[in-house]
Parts: C-alpha cells; structure tokens; sequence
C-alpha cells in the first residue's frame, strides 16, 4: 500500500504555501490522513548545503553552481525528509501534500542549459536519482499555479523592499523569467495540472483557486 504524493509547484508569489495549506486543511475536514511537507526543509540540518548554495556561498549567481552538483544538495534534503519524517506514513496510505519537490529542482536547474539535449539529459538524470536510486516516491500529481512572470516580478520585489530576504536566485530577475519559461515547458512535457492565478488579467482569489486545486487532486485520490 502506498499514499498519494500531491505537489504544489509555481514560481515565486504563485502562492504555494497558501494553497497547499487550504488544501491540506480541506482534507483534514473531510477526515483524511494528510501531511503538508516544504523544501527545502530549512528546519533540518540536511538542508545545510542549500542554505549555503542560496546565500551564495559557492557563488553570487546561479549559474556558479553546475546544476548536477545544485541538485544533489536539495536531492539529500529531500532524501532525509522522506527517511525521517513522512516515509511510514505515505506507504501507510496517507497523503502528503508538498510545497516544491524534485519538479522544482528539474526548474531551477535545467534553466542553466540553453542546449535542448544538455537539459533532456539532465532531466533523465534527475528522475533516475532520485525516483531510482534514492527510492523517493513519484508525484502522483504536481500543479502548477500559472501566475503571469509579471505579476512574480512585483511580488518579489515588493517582499524585498519590505526587507524579506531574497536568495541568488530572486536576486536575478533574468533567472526568473527563464523559470517561468521552464515551468510551461515541462507542463507540456510531463502532462502536469495547469491551474491559471489570474483571469482577465486580474488574481483570482485564494477561495477561487483552492476549488480549482481541490477538484485536481480529488481525482488522484
């Protein structure tokens, strides 16, 4: 017996958290056995070397960092979560819903490579170690909350001047366009659950989009 693995996925404002935690608290209403799990898991000292890569211990701009190298940093993170903390309960049936996962990683990272094989390449990579050999579970789902790059833009460099801390790679607004870019890329590539954040170039509202997530994940489930 296995659970169900839902993932939240978006660049940054899409509103991630926000939307896993509706989602979690809606379940648990309905008396299903749910855990909401994030990465990286800055609570855990796995997350030590992402910490480091985000503050730019190992360079200033993304790109100082080869994405094979980048992504085992977060891969060990993700490994010790499952280990540790929700293993048992996601082979017992529960559902585990996550902010980010591996599909964050596949973003992040291929985005290094203009090279349509060099990026194929590493995202065979990425899935054979990670769903193979470090036997983490494959996403049963992954949403992607499509929030326009513009909006993301503001977002971001509104939580910066309100003094909220900004990593290597908020701090290089190309990159995120370049996310953007990835994340409708691997939407057609891997089939995920497009859910739109704005309509006639207004946000919808949270209540609006977590009926969307809901209806999503209630047919994984």
């Amino acid at each position: 017996m296995k659970g169900t693995l839902i993932v939240l996925e978006g660049i940054d404002g899409s509103g991630k958290e926000t939307q896993a935690s509706l989602l979690e608290k809606k379940l648990k209403e309905k008396g299903r056995e749910v855990m909401h799990i994030s990465f990286p898991d800055y609570k855990s000292p796995s997350s030590a070397l992402v910490k480091m890569y985000l503050k730019g211990d190992f360079g200033k701009n993304p790109e100082d960092v080869n994405p094979y190298a980048a992504s085992l940093f977060y891969a060990v993170d993700r490994f010790a979560s499952y280990r540790m903390k929700w293993k048992d309960f996601y082979q017992k049936g529960g559902i585990i819903i996550a902010d980010r996962y591996t599909t964050s990683n596949m973003v992040h990272q291929m985005t290094k490579y203009e090279d349509k094989k060099a990026r194929k390449d590493f995202l065979s990579w990425l899935e054979k170690t990670e769903y193979e050999e470090l036997e983490l579970p494959v996403p049963d789902l992954v949403i992607l909350l499509d929030i326009p790059l513009g909006v993301s833009e503001n977002l971001v460099k509104e939580r910066a001047r309100q003094g909220g801390s900004m990593d290597i790679h908020e701090q290089h607004l190309d990159y995120l366009r370049k996310c953007h870019d990835a994340y409708q890329e691997l939407v057609n590539l891997y089939g995920w659950k497009r859910i739109p954040c704005t309509e006639e170039g207004k946000l919808r509202t949270i209540e609006d989009i977590g009926e969307d997530v809901e209806k999503a994940a209630a047919e994984v489930m």
